[in-house]
């Protein structure tokens, strides 16, 4: 039996680049194990800051290196290493926009190729988290308040911003997040408990994006679950994070030691249930397939969970949640990938 080519793609064009590169590289790593390196050959694929991508020599050196080239060699947009065309399943590890926000995807569908992950509908609804809050709110699926902003209002005349200020102040409160909708790994996002905090948050966030989400902010402890699954999806055993930083941001998220991860998470059994309930509903309200890390607010005063949202396609570096809550649910990496790649074919079918 000949062996399945599995085009790893990642890089990409978004601030999540880096990011990428280490999740791609840990991918490699398991494909590269006992179990799947009689039954797969891999083929890196990596797009340049630029757009350009890359197969053979250059891709392989920024895999096992985890960090992208110092100089982006030029080339032509429109001209795909000849290695695409080898491909049997691709896997993108394209973390941010033009990577999950169902961009790729839609090029991969056109490519009548199977491929790991949510669809184009599934990807931009995990991306765009004003379109998630709206679907999630259509399926009755609990959430802490939220207003959505627009960049036009914060850049707008002094006169225009303070109003802006004052209905945010009143329909929201304080402490709240400021959000922009487009971009994962929290880049982009504050936290303001004053008003000189919020407007400046306000700013920062009209820098990445000119739909801006302003979200009131509650004392819960921040948990997490990992789904795996198609039309039929299976939830992970629940994760929490805990931090000394006032949010989990992308320092945090991204540096060995800043956040401390219990899986399982300390929770009362029925709660424990709830999370993983609620994180499937999140997976099928928005269409997902493959995979996703669902995000869950637990507010241990009223005993009440709230979803805070859903990445269909989360990171997997050294300290990426959603393989370690699949190692401890018992589906180590190696695993985990194969059965990505069965997913992947299952629903090309």
């Amino acid at each position: 039996m000949s062996k399945l080519r599995i085009g790893l793609l990642f890089g990409g064009c978004s601030g999540e680049h880096e990011v990428s590169i280490r999740s791609a590289s840990a991918i490699a790593q398991a494909f590269q194990s006992e179990k799947n390196t009689p039954q797969y050959d891999l083929i890196p694929i990596y797009i340049q800051k630029n757009g350009i991508w890359k197969g053979g020599e250059t891709a392989q050196t920024v895999l096992e290196k985890q960090t992208p080239p110092t100089l982006q060699p030029s080339g032509n947009r429109w001209e795909f290493p000849s290695e695409v065309s080898e491909v049997d399943v691709w896997f993108p590890i394209l973390h941010g926009p033009n990577g999950e926000d169902g961009t790729i995807q839609g090029l991969l569908k056109l490519m009548q190729v199977p491929f790991v992950g949510s669809g184009v509908l599934g990807s931009a609804l995990g991306m765009d988290k004003l379109a998630m809050k709206t679907a999630f709110a259509a399926a009755g699926l609990p959430q802490v308040k939220y207003k959505q902003v627009k960049r036009d209002k914060i850049w707008s005349s002094p006169c225009v911003f303070p109003k802006l200020c004052d209905e945010v102040e009143e329909e929201i409160g304080y402490p709240c997040f400021v959000k922009p909708a487009n971009l994962g790994s929290s880049v982009g996002i504050s936290k303001a408990k004053t008003r000189s905090e919020l407007e400046t948050a306000l700013d920062e966030a009209a820098n990445y994006d000119r739909r801006i989400i302003v979200e009131q902010g509650i004392i819960a402890r921040e948990v997490e679950c990992a789904i795996l699954g198609n039309e039929y999806p299976q939830a992970s055993v629940v994760g929490e994070i805990s931090y000394n930083s006032d949010f989990y941001d992308y320092a945090t998220k991204y540096t060995t030691g800043e956040a401390k991860l219990y899986i399982p998470a300390p929770l009362p059994d029925k709660i424990f249930k709830q999370v993983q309930d609620l994180a499937k509903q999140a997976f099928v309200t928005v269409d997902a397939a493959g995979l996703a890390r669902v995000d869950v607010f637990y507010e241990e005063a009223t005993g009440k969970v709230y979803l805070n949202e859903i990445n269909t396609l989360p990171g997997f570096t050294a300290t990426s949640m959603y393989p370690r809550l699949w190692e401890a649910t018992g589906i180590p990496f190696p695993q985990l990938v194969d059965r990505l790649i069965h997913l992947a074919l299952q629903r090309h079918q």
